[in-house]
């Protein structure tokens, strides 16, 4: 079992998530230079761990800089690095920080062709509002070189769309199991198979039956029984062919 996104370095032990509930591989994701680094330092030290190098887009306004460009280029040529991100649109906390995060994640997309990697990309839009899956949109659409991965889906039909079109996999998280996740629900039942992918984004969205606890890598064994039972199939075969998909993706062995 493969959990496609995490924050290993978030959790005070990581080295016992590995083995539990079945897990055997991950993708530590660095969201920005100090914990890309962390990220590549457990890939590096870990069977079965793998990193992403990249710039979430809340971290854009503080952390975006030439020297930070330059830091993450380089970390990206690193062995075990296999995704770029996350990266994408955040404008749940300030709109105003739009502008600067798409010309990031513009960067971040000519990164992941330049280095031959997927992007995965991070949506969240402020309540009652659309402006960053629409932009998410059409960034994916017009990046037709790129490949990626649409992180945490949102349910968003535009945005999937625009992911499924340009070849991308679609990844869900514990929030898929939430009770009025309807949305959610829906695209998880819509995704081709061979497009879906399943994560934690540990230690954030617990799935029932853990929700409101700190989330494990492991715990994407309770989404993938969620989503197994939504799309009517069994536990095994899903778990197959979403650990094929993460394969797939990140080009691993």
């Amino acid at each position: 079992m493969f959990d496609t996104h995490c924050h290993l370095d978030y959790l005070d032990d990581p080295a016992s998530a590995l083995g539990e509930l079945g897990l055997d591989g991950l993708v530590c994701v660095g969201a920005n230079v100090e914990h890309a680094h962390k990220a590549l330092a457990l890939a590096e030290s870990l069977p079965g761990v793998y990193a992403s190098v990249g710039l979430h887009p809340t971290d854009v306004t503080e952390h975006d800089s030439p020297q930070t460009r330059a830091e993450l280029e380089a970390l990206s040529l690193r062995p075990g690095v296999v995704a770029i991100g996350e990266t994408g649109l955040d404008d749940y906390w300030a709109q105003d920080q739009l502008p600067a995060q798409r010309d990031a994640f513009a960067w971040q997309l000519d990164l992941g062709v330049r280095r031959g990697l997927p992007v995965i990309v991070h949506t969240r839009d402020a309540p009652d509002t659309e402006r960053a899956s629409l932009g998410c949109a059409e960034m994916i659409r017009e990046a037709e070189a790129a490949s990626g991965i649409l992180h945490c889906c949102n349910g968003h039909a535009r945005l999937l769309r625009a992911a499924l079109d340009a070849g991308w996999y679609v990844s869900f998280a514990g929030n898929l199991t939430y009770k009025n996740a309807h949305s959610i629900q829906e695209a998880a039942r819509y995704v081709p198979a061979e497009r879906l992918l399943i994560e934690t984004d540990a230690p954030f969205l617990a799935p029932v039956p853990k929700r409101g606890k700190p989330n494990r890598p492991g715990y994407v064994r309770y989404t993938l029984q969620f989503l197994a039972q939504l799309r009517g199939v069994s536990e095994a075969e899903l778990e197959a062919m979403t650990d094929a998909n993460a394969r797939a993706v990140y080009a691993l062995p």
